[in-house]
């Protein structure tokens, strides 16, 4: 089926041969497709009344368009749905960028199939290989047709067929919009990228470089701090290369984003991925806005081999010692400067000594954060083509490198300290709240559930591997607390550091990892409960019923989650056994019945005997 801009309504409507409908209604359809052997019969519910579930792979910006095409659908009137057996269409949001993302997306089709759910396969699998025989009578959206994923959802569930993927304009960036998290906005600022590496699909389906205007980004940003955002992720397939194709750069687009910023620190910035190329112009200015407080210490500039040969097979288009330029020169001038980068084990070509180079590149810099990936060979692709090394050396490389990473201990030295953090969600053990550091170092906290969203001083208690943890002291007053920035950067003139720098006179950011280098590379679990880290006992017990209920709320949803994907059977006529938190709650409600009870019973015999 062709896409849908190309096809003429004919003699299946009632309109003439030739003629086009509005953009609106012009929806082509494949009335004999496959997908009527699961919806024989057009749906007699009323359009916007089913219910959706969306399923999402990838990248922080296929998060982002997950976002968008569910705050569309949501406003159409259409409910959403974590639960795919209570949804009556499924909408998959695919990554292309390893072997692995794109097997997932194969299962959950299959099973969709199995379970007769119409199905909506939006992302870059599609709109790089939209031939793929999986994607066979199933409705397909591209990645700049998200704006018409009401249309799609609409034809599909009468049991159509529909495919959109050609357009040459962006989506709109004010498009309604249902973030997975409430307090942070992830912000596409480019598409594509201008990139040629060797080894990545997605520039088949993100394509070459589109820029948002500086304009529409900044009335972005102003709307949705009137959102209550608290974190502003700048997302796209290579941050650096921004403005590039409009006669901008990233530090024009990054002041003029800052400026917008309230002047307390309440809403942060974190600038997303950037490769080497494009930001080595610019350390300097980079490294000023780094240091604005408003602003998180944290890049993400994926390096992929220490080997220059290894690049230049890749065609990285820049050397190891171009990379380490980069970090030493953040690092130095950035104070609690953090660098997370990418590195890929056994790309073609790949010699024990390449490897080698790469192992002392990351013992050098001993990074807090290395996202370690096997090669993949992506269908299409000049790598794909290039002689393999050994399945068995790519599984030991990848082994090797990921002993050394372990072995750093980043965050040895800040037990004791105070820090101030931006708490944004609730840790994946339902227990504790994440919060980050102006580095973007992840601290866990006991705290109660209206701190989400706050800024506070924590103290930090004990440090894991992945993570630490923290004690809060004091929640930042962010219509007056002026102290605390000036703790955040020392030796520098506040004012001229948060006011508009117009003003002033000068300027004084699951899923699965991208390896050409998206954002989400550099994000970690939620919790370091996962990864056998140990909970500091000394932390305040002043939230104990409140930890308890959302330790009971998260172990619910939990199994929940399981009884839906089928990995626990539901036992019909049995009583569930009660879990340890069920039976403290009900201890605790037993206890203070009883204390009341004997309280009245003490006042009523006070009274008694006084008469």
């Amino acid at each position: 089926m062709e896409d849908i801009e190309d096809l003429l309504v004919g003699s299946g409507s009632a309109t003439a041969p030739g003629f086009r409908l509005p953009m609106a209604a012009a929806v082509g359809v494949g009335v004999g497709s496959k997908r009527n052997k699961l919806s024989s019969s057009p749906s007699p519910a009323i359009p916007g009344t089913q219910t959706i579930y969306i399923k999402t792979f990838g990248c922080s910006h296929n998060q982002s368009d997950s976002e968008y095409m569910a705050g569309q659908l949501s406003a159409f009137g259409y409910s959403l749905s974590d639960n795919p057996e209570q949804a009556d269409l499924w909408l998959i949001n695919t990554c292309t960028v390893k072997s692995p993302s794109q097997s997932a997306m194969d299962t959950i089709i299959t099973k969709g199939k199995s379970s007769n759910k119409p199905l909506v396969v939006a992302g870059c699998v599609p709109q790089g290989s939209r031939y793929l025989k999986e994607l066979e009578g199933i409705s397909i959206v591209g990645v700049q047709q998200i704006d018409r994923v009401v249309e799609i959802v609409e034809e599909t569930l009468k049991g159509h067929e529909v495919r959109l993927l050609t357009r040459k304009t962006l989506p709109a960036l004010d498009l309604p919009k249902v973030r997975k998290n409430k307090f942070v906005e992830i912000l596409p600022i480019n598409v594509g990228c201008l990139g040629a590496c060797t080894y990545c699909k997605t520039k088949h389906a993100r394509g070459h470089l589109g820029s948002y205007t500086i304009d529409s980004l900044v009335g972005r940003v102003k709307s949705v701090i009137s959102d209550g955002v608290k974190e502003i992720w700048l997302s796209s397939e290579d941050t650096g290369a921004y403005g590039r194709d409009i006669g901008v750069n990233l530090p024009t687009l990054l002041k003029a984003l800052v400026a917008e910023l309230p002047a307390d620190a309440s809403t942060m910035l974190r600038i997303g991925m950037t490769n080497p190329p494009y930001i080595l112009e610019h350390l300097k200015e980079i490294a000023e806005i780094l240091r604005h407080p408003c602003v998180y210490s944290f890049l993400h500039v994926p390096v992929q081999s220490g080997s220059d040969t290894v690049l230049s097979a890749m065609n990285r288009e820049y050397t190891v010692s171009e990379f380490r330029t980069v970090v030493d020169t953040l690092t130095e001038l950035v104070p609690e400067m953090q660098i997370a980068t990418d590195i890929i084990c056994g790309f073609p070509g790949e010699t024990d000594e390449d490897f080698v180079q790469t192992v002392n590149l990351v013992k050098d810099y001993k990074f807090s954060q290395v996202h370690i990936s096997q090669f993949y060979p992506r269908p299409g692709t000049p790598a794909a083509r290039m002689k393999k090394v050994p399945s068995k050396v790519v599984k030991g490389r990848s082994r090797e490198l990921t002993n050394v990473f372990e072995s750093f201990t980043p965050y040895s030295g800040m037990e004791g300290k105070v820090e101030r953090i931006w708490i944004t969600d609730v840790a994946s053990d339902g227990i504790h709240l994440v919060g980050h550091t102006k580095g973007y170092i992840q601290v866990l906290v006991l705290a109660p559930d209206h701190m989400l969203g706050a800024s506070a001083m924590a103290k930090i208690t004990s440090v894991g591997r992945w993570s630490v943890f923290g004690e809060v002291i004091e929640t930042v007053n962010h219509a007056s607390d002026n102290k605390a920035l000036n703790k955040l950067v020392p030796d520098r003139d506040l004012h001229s550091l948060c006011v508009n720098p117009a003003k002033a006179g000068g300027f004084s950011e699951e899923p699965e990892s991208c390896a050409c280098g998206s954002d989400v590379c550099c994000s970690i679990d939620k919790s370091d409960v996962s990864r056998g880290t140990a909970v500091p006992q000394n932390q305040s017990n002043r939230n104990f019923f409140e930890w308890m209920l959302r330790k009971r709320e998260h172990l619910h949803k939990k199994v929940e989650s399981e009884l839906a994907s089928g990995s626990v059977k539901k036992q019909e006529g049995k009583m569930k056994k009660w879990d340890f938190v069920d039976k403290v709650l009900l201890g605790g409600m037993s206890i203070s019945i009883f204390t009341i009870i004997a309280l009245v019973a003490a006042l009523a015999f006070r009274v008694i005997w006084s008469q």
